[in-house]
């Protein structure tokens, strides 16, 4: 007798986290971290900065990609709750724009989620060093700060206070190919500074960045990732450096460095698209999945659908419930969409038998539940 495996395939292996990372980098991973973008507005305009023309230099605030009006705590305090969130990043444009507003979200997610909440927050300003400690008593757990032009001395008193203050501090960057002299110049220099990790995140060529891509040259790495070609190469030789100086071993140059005192992570840009935004879907869709739908592999939900007239839709259950013997918690009435959400196997069951078009649905399970895509059961349409 034999027996046939199927092995999953993946785009690329997913590194598993070392002892040393950055909680927050954990939680991401993990898919429980609540992304909270507090506000689009940013006093510096990188030219690699991804954000779309939707959320650049716009004052207003995302849970996830739940939009709330500013201050509405209790709509990112529910979407929270809908993924089980067992931390949060907060970022922009810059939080820090919004120190206020930062601040008091920090204390609003403590007070809802208890203080084991674990909350970061990126920033790119110098803030004076007299609000680390305010900043540190609102909640905050860890701070991330993206350097300015690679700078990093006009960041050390800051940085200095938020590490005395007891914030993990560290220091998060895109890893331009460009800069390659600069970076392996930085990671010295950071020898000195009190920070606990470095990550570096692969250069993404966006929708909103693309036009500033092209004109340094950069060309995607291939066609499955939104990785400017050479980022990932350049990051994986300045981890490896480091490393290996935190462990004693000689580097590809032959020299024995000494620690650098702090931990350097590399992120890809499709880990944070398929990885992390996966784990999350993931996770939101089964803490918040009705009766009557299913998760698939790729975090999305799937459910038959009857479409109908509102005015027919109490007849329509009624007639469900008796004919099909079905409990009428698996029954759900969109009235927006003209339709009744059901199991998928009863919709396939009796769509050849209805006078009304059925359909498989799929949605993204986020607070407006995105439809990406349909496909009809039977030959009516609605």
């Amino acid at each position: 007798m034999s027996i046939n495996l199927r092995l999953p395939s993946l785009p690329e292996p997913i590194e598993p986290p070392a002892r040393d990372e950055a909680e927050g980098c954990i939680q991401c991973q993990m898919g429980s971290k609540l992304v909270l973008f507090v506000t689009g507005e940013c006093h510096w305009m990188c030219d690699y900065c991804p954000l779309s023309e939707t959320r650049r230099e716009i004052d207003h605030m995302y849970a996830n990609e739940r939009r709330c009006e500013v201050g509405d705590w209790a709509a990112v305090i529910e979407e929270g709750k809908a993924m089980n969130a067992t931390g949060t990043g907060i970022t922009g444009g810059d939080p820090m724009m919004a120190r206020e507003r930062s601040m008091e979200a920090c204390r609003q997610l403590k007070a809802a989620f208890g203080p084991e909440h674990h909350i970061h927050l990126y920033t790119s300003i110098p803030f004076a060093p007299k609000h680390a400690a305010e900043v540190a008593e609102s909640g905050l757990t860890e701070i991330r700060f993206h350097l300015l032009d690679l700078e990093l001395e006009r960041y050390l008193p800051t940085m200095r206070a938020c590490a005395e203050a007891g914030i993990v501090t560290g220091v998060e960057l895109p890893c331009e190919p460009d800069q390659e002299e600069r970076l392996y110049e930085l990671i010295e220099e950071l020898r000195e500074a009190p920070i606990e990790f470095l990550n570096l995140n692969e250069l993404e060529i966006t929708v909103g960045n693309h036009t500033n891509m092209e004109l340094r040259g950069f060309n995607l790495s291939d066609e499955l990732t939104a990785g400017a070609d050479g980022s990932s190469e350049l990051a994986r030789a300045l981890r490896a450096r480091v490393e290996m100086g935190n462990h004693g071993i000689p580097d590809d140059q032959g020299v024995t460095r000494e620690p650098y005192g702090y931990s350097l992570k590399f992120c890809t840009a499709t880990y944070k698209d398929a990885g992390q935004l996966r784990r999350r879907f993931i996770r939101r869709g089964e803490a918040s999945i009705a009766p009557h739908e299913r998760i698939t592999d790729d975090g999305t939900l799937i459910f038959g659908a009857i479409y109908c007239a509102d005015e027919d839709a109490v007849d329509f259950l009624d007639e469900l419930v008796e004919v099909c013997d079905i409990p009428r918690r698996f029954l759900y009435h969109d009235s927006e969409n003209g339709r009744i959400e059901v199991p998928l196997l009863l919709a396939e069951g009796i769509a050849d038998e209805i006078d009304a078009p059925a359909a498989m649905v799929e949605v993204h399970p986020t607070h407006v539940r995105l439809e990406v895509s349909l496909i009809w059961l039977n030959e009516h349409r609605p």
